[in-house]
């Protein structure tokens, strides 16, 4: 895993921490002029479901990696309102320029984990995966999609090179469904799954005509993905998109599909409250 962290992330957090600290913590070094060893606890001010604290520890570590935490929970577990966390320990300096790029990690991640948990728990015992999508904050995607999986989710492709999914404008640039799957089916690897974005039954019959592997019914009602999904007939897979909601998420459970995708899970997931307090010196 740290080898995955220095290769995958290390640089993100690198570039979050010079966002904040263009030349100096001016207001640290004006009350802390040298080393000083501290300790700060990690509070819980909301229920919800921990993510990232790995990535919360290691803006610490590449600050200074003689930095030391004392944890008493990890990621996936609920945490409630009031409980105490852990704690960290090292220089004050340190504790107080990594605060809040820290926190602004743990506290986005858990927050998308947490949403994520409410809606994956209404498919609990359906065949129906949750999945996220591509709407995250730039280059912040690699840790809202491992939040989304922390929440119980699914991910969905991770960038435009992990698979083929033709969207409306990729369907009008081509000419058409089954124009689109043909040059894509010429183009692409075998490997790859072709998906197609579907907007009415017309273009549910084409994509299946087709061969389309996975046909995703886009902005439909109820009933026209039900019916959609008796027309496919398991000769290919299915998902529903479309402003999928934790209010609305508990309709899709009866209609049969075999993903259903959220944008919501990372563009509208609220933060997760989360502090570090209590910071004092040790002798």
């Amino acid at each position: 895993m740290r080898e995955l962290m220095d290769l995958n992330v290390d640089h993100l957090i690198l570039q979050a921490l010079r966002e904040d600290i263009t030349s100096e913590d001016i207001t640290t070094n004006s009350v802390m002029r040298s080393y000083q060893l501290g300790e700060v606890d990690l509070i819980c001010k909301q229920d919800g479901v921990l993510a990232g604290l790995e990535v919360f520890q290691r803006v610490f570590t590449l600050l200074d990696e003689n930095t030391v935490f004392k944890m008493q929970v990890q990621d996936g577990d609920q945490i409630k309102n009031g409980q105490h966390l852990g704690q960290i320990r090292g220089d004050i300096r340190v504790l107080l320029e990594g605060e809040r790029t820290a926190l602004n990690y743990l506290q986005r991640m858990s927050g998308i984990a947490t949403y994520t948990r409410s809606i994956a728990i209404l498919f609990e015992g359906s065949k129906t995966k949750l999945l996220d999508t591509r709407k995250t904050t730039p280059n912040m995607r690699i840790f809202e999609k491992y939040a989304v999986k922390v929440g119980g989710g699914y991910n969905h492709r991770f960038n435009l090179s992990d698979g083929i999914l033709l969207k409306d404008n990729h369907i009008g640039a081509a000419g058409g469904v089954a124009k689109a799957v043909k040059m894509a089916k010429e183009y692409a690897p075998f490997v790859h799954k072709i998906e197609v974005e579907v907007e009415n039954l017309d273009m549910v019959r084409e994509a299946v005509e087709a061969g389309a592997d996975i046909i995703m019914l886009d902005n439909m009602d109820k009933e026209t993905m039900k019916e959609a999904v008796r027309m496919i007939n398991g000769r290919a897979e299915t998902e529903c998109s479309g402003n999928v909601t934790k209010e609305n998420a508990a309709d899709l459970i009866d209609i049969g599909v075999d993903y259903v995708s959220s944008g919501a899970l990372t563009h509208s997931a609220p933060i997760l409250d989360l502090s570090l307090k209590n910071l004092h010196k040790l002798s």
